[in-house]
């Protein structure tokens, strides 16, 4: 989730210019002819999604989207089950600092796990930026860290062999 995030932030970066994605970005990759082709094409078509979908300036395109709502499903099941308490200890350990993420950012319309990306995604770029990050924040978002690596661990089992609830 967070890669798509950072492509669809680059993809911005460059105004959705396929051909500047590819001369100043692709090209730095050492790829055979094919795998260039492949990269390009790629990158094409998530420029033609985002615009087709209106999220050229902001937002997010669908399959990233339906990747959130999968995600908050098996969320809901894996919290429901008493097969998992591993992870329900994580969310709840997590929880109060989702809570504060969300009434700080005012967002509420935004579930509990867009709100966790969204932290992660913020420290992920403040981190690139060479920005300090404060110690406090930095245990605060381990707790959501560690939320969300269980969560994606599950998710990958389920789509090898789906869980039973």
């Amino acid at each position: 989730m967070l890669y798509m995030w950072q492509v669809e932030d680059l993809i911005r970066a460059y105004g959705l210019d396929l051909d500047r994605i590819d001369k100043e970005y692709i090209s730095k990759f050492q790829l055979d002819s094919a795998e260039h082709a492949e990269m390009r094409e790629w990158y094409g078509n998530l420029i033609e999604m985002m615009r087709s979908e209106g999220v050229a300036e902001h937002g997010h395109i669908q399959i990233n989207k339906n990747v959130l709502i999968w995600l908050t499903d098996l969320h809901q099941q894996l919290l429901k089950s008493p097969k998992f308490p591993f992870y329900s200890a994580a969310y709840y350990k997590a929880l109060p600092v989702i809570v504060e993420l969300r009434r700080k950012s005012g967002e509420s319309e935004v579930g509990e796990l867009e709100t966790c990306f969204q932290a992660l995604y913020g420290i992920m770029l403040l981190r690139l930026q060479g920005k300090a990050v404060s110690e406090d924040t930095s245990k605060a978002m381990s707790a959501v860290s560690q939320f969300i690596g269980l969560l994606s661990d599950y998710y990958q089992k389920d789509k090898e062999k789906p869980l039973e609830f």
